[in-house]
C-alpha cells in the first residue's frame, strides 16, 4: 500500500515525507513478516473438475458454487453453476489429508442457466436440499440422499420466478418450522439494449400457514437490482434482518437495504431516521463475521473500485454503521499485482482463518465484469490476513494463489478434512481454480458441524463461540451472502498455539450451551438436545 502512495512522490524537497514513507514501508513489511503466511499448490488439473462459467451478457455476474456433503461421508461436495454450460455436481473423492480429488456425478439438478447455488435442509429431513438460482426459473431441489435430487418447485408450492436469479437466503421465523425463503433478482432481460432502471423485484416466501410447502409470494419493493442478500442478525436480537447488496450500474435512484422481516407481520426497510445511513455501490457479494470480538457481525461488501468494510455503530440499538478506516487495509482498492493499477472488481468474499491463528482473514475473490476499460483486466482474487492489531496484509502472492482468471463465486472450506482450508474458485470463461492447502506450519484448529432434529436441522442462525487464551471467536450460521455461492456442514475455526479450547452454542431459540473443553485438531458434532460428540472421519 505505502509503496504505491509514497512511489508518486517525486519532489525532492519532501525528506521529511520520504522519511515517513520509509518507516511506513518498513512498518507494513514487518507487520507481514510477522504472520504466519499459508502455502498452496494448485491441484485443478489433477483434481477432475473441470467446469466452465459460459455465456455473455446474461452471464456477466454470478458463477456459484454451493459446497456440502451429499453422501454423508463428512468430505464436502461441489456444485458448480455453468451459465450457458450445464450445472455440475461432484463428489469429492480425497483422502484425509491427501491430494484433492472429485468425480462429476448425475444428479438430477444438472440444469443450464445456473448462476449460482445455495445448499439447505428446507424440510428438515436431515439431507441437504438445494436451491439453483438461474437465468429463468430458480429451481428448489429436494435432496434424495447418496448425492441425488428431485425438483420440489410444484410439490413445496415455491415460486421460482423467472428472472435473472443471483441472491438467496433463509432464515427459520420464531414458530415456524419451515424456512422463510428470499430471492434476490438482477436486470430484466427483456431490455438487453437498455438495462438502465429495469430491475426485477426480489420476492419473500413465507411458510404455508396449513400443511407444507409455502404461501404467494411477497414482494419485496423497491429493489434494486441485487447481487446478493443475508439474513443475519446484526444486532444480536435474535430477530434476523434481510441484508441486501445492490448494483448501482443499473438501478435508478437505488441503495443498499435493510429489511426488517418480524413474524406474522410485513417486511418494511429501515430508513435513515430509524439509524441506516445512505450508501451506494456496486454491489456483488456480502460477507459477515465478528472480526472485533465486539460480539456483533461487521459486513463485507465487495464492489468495483473499492470494496466497503462496515463495523456497527453505537451499538444495537440502531443499524448505523461506520466504513472502516483505509489502515485496516480492506479496501482492496487495487490489483496489488500484475501491474494494472486501475480499480479492481470485488465478487464472492468469505472471512475464514487460513493460517489457524485464531483471527478472521477474508479472501476475495476478483475480475473484470465484462472488458470494462475503466477497470482492471488483470485483477488478482486477494488473500488478506489479519494481524494482531486487527489490520489486514495481502499475502496472496507469498501464498502461492496469484493468477489472473476472471473470478465470481468461491468457496473457502477443508475438503481433504485435514484442519487447513482450501480455496475453489469459479471462473468466467476459464476452467474453476482450485488451491489445496499445504502448509506444514500451522496453529491448531476445530472443526464443528450444528445437528437439530426435525426443524432448522442445520441450526441456521445460531451463534458458535469458541474460546482459546481467553479470547472468543464468535460465527453466525447463515445462509446467503457472497455471491451467487454458499456452504454447509463443518465450519472451521483456528486456535493457534492454544492446545486445548471450550466451545458454547447460543441456538436460534436463545438457548446457551455450556463450555465443554474440547481436544484440538478434532471434528465435533454439536446436537442441541445430546451435547458435543466427536465425529471421526472415514
Amino acid at each position: 500500500m505505502y509503496w504505491e502512495i509514497c512511489g508518486k512522490i517525486k519532489d525532492a524537497e519532501m525528506k521529511h515525507f520520504f522519511t515517513f514513507c520509509a518507516l511506513m514501508i518498513f512498518a507494513e513489511q514487518a507487520q507481514a513478516s510477522s504472520l504466519t503466511i499459508p502455502k498452496f499448490a494448485d491441484e485443478t488439473q489433477s483434481s477432475g473438475l473441470h467446469s466452465v462459467y459460459a455465456g455473455e451478457w446474461r452471464y456477466m455476474v454470478g458463477g456459484g458454487v454451493a459446497t456440502f456433503d451429499c453422501n454423508g461421508d463428512g468430505f464436502p461436495d461441489v456444485f458448480i453453476a455453468g451459465g450457458e454450460n450445464k450445472a455440475k455436481l461432484y463428489i469429492n473423492k480425497s483422502k484425509r489429508g491427501g491430494a484433492l480429488k472429485f468425480v462429476e456425478t448425475q444428479s438430477g439438478a444438472e440444469f443450464a442457466h445456473v448462476t449460482g447455488a445455495f445448499p439447505i435442509d428446507i424440510n428438515g429431513d436431515g439431507i441437504t436440499d438445494l436451491v439453483v438460482l438461474r437465468s429463468g426459473e430458480s429451481k428448489v431441489m429436494k435432496g434424495l440422499g447418496n448425492c441425488k435430487f428431485a425438483e420440489a418447485n410444484k410439490e413445496w408450492n415455491i415460486d421460482g420466478g423467472d428472472a435473472w436469479g443471483l441472491a438467496f437466503s433463509a432464515t427459520w421465523e420464531i414458530g415456524n418450522t419451515w424456512p422463510t425463503l428470499a430471492f434476490g433478482t438482477y436486470i430484466d432481460r427483456n431490455f438487453e439494449n437498455s438495462p438502465w432502471g429495469h430491475c426485477t423485484d426480489n420476492w419473500l416466501l413465507r411458510p404455508s400457514a396449513v400443511g407444507a410447502g409455502y404461501g404467494p409470494r411477497i414482494a419485496l419493493t423497491p429493489s434494486y437490482c441485487t447481487q446478493s442478500m443475508l439474513f443475519t442478525d446484526w444486532n444480536r436480537s435474535g430477530t434476523p434482518s434481510l441484508r441486501v447488496s445492490n448494483d448501482r450500474e443499473y438501478y435508478e435512484g437505488g441503495q443498499e437495504q435493510l429489511w426488517k422481516v418480524l413474524p406474522g407481520q410485513a417486511p418494511t426497510v429501515y430508513t435513515q431516521a430509524e439509524g441506516w445511513k445512505f450508501t451506494r455501490l456496486w454491489g456483488m457479494g456480502i460477507a459477515s463475521a465478528d472480526i472485533d470480538g465486539s460480539g456483533y457481525p461487521a459486513y463485507f461488501l465487495t464492489s468495483m473500485a473499492d470494496q466497503r468494510m462496515q463495523i456497527l455503530a453505537g451499538g444495537p440499538g440502531k443499524p448505523a454503521y461506520n466504513e472502516a478506516e483505509f489502515s485496516l487495509g480492506t479496501t482492496a482498492h487495487r490489483p496489488y499485482a500484475g501491474k494494472d493499477q486501475r480499480p479492481s472488481t470485488g465478487w464472492h468474499a468469505q472471512f475464514e482463518d487460513v493460517n489457524n491463528d485464531g483471527r478472521y482473514d477474508l479472501f476475495i475473490a476478483k475480475g473484470n465484469v465484462d472488458r470494462m476499460p475503466d477497470f482492471a483486466q488483470k485483477d488478482p482474487s486477494n488473500l488478506l490476513l489479519q494481524n494482531e492489531d486487527g489490520k489486514f496484509s495481502e499475502v496472496g502472492d507469498k501464498a502461492n494463489m496469484l493468477n489472473f482468471d476472471e473470478a465470481r463465486g468461491a468457496s473457502v472450506a477443508d475438503f481433504n478434512l485435514d484442519g487447513k482450508l482450501d480455496v475453489l474458485i469459479i471462473n468466467r470463461h476459464t476452467n474453476v481454480r482450485l488451491f489445496r492447502n499445504v502448509s506444514e506450519k500451522l496453529g491448531h484448529w476445530l472443526n464443528l458441524r450444528l445437528e437439530n432434529a426435525g426443524s432448522n436441522h442445520s441450526g441456521i442462525g445460531a451463534w458458535i463461540e469458541v474460546m482459546h487464551k481467553g479470547k472468543v471467536m464468535r460465527r453466525e450460521i447463515t445462509v446467503g451472502g457472497g455471491h451467487a455461492s454458499g456452504q454447509l456442514g463443518f465450519w472451521h475455526f483456528g486456535l493457534g498455539d492454544d492446545d486445548t479450547g471450550e466451545v458454547r452454542v447460543v441456538w436460534p431459540d436463545g438457548t446457551k450451551s455450556d463450555w465443554p473443553d474440547v481436544k484440538v485438531d478434532r471434528f465435533y458434532v454439536v446436537d442441541q438436545a445430546k451435547g458435543l460428540t466427536e465425529w471421526l472421519p472415514h
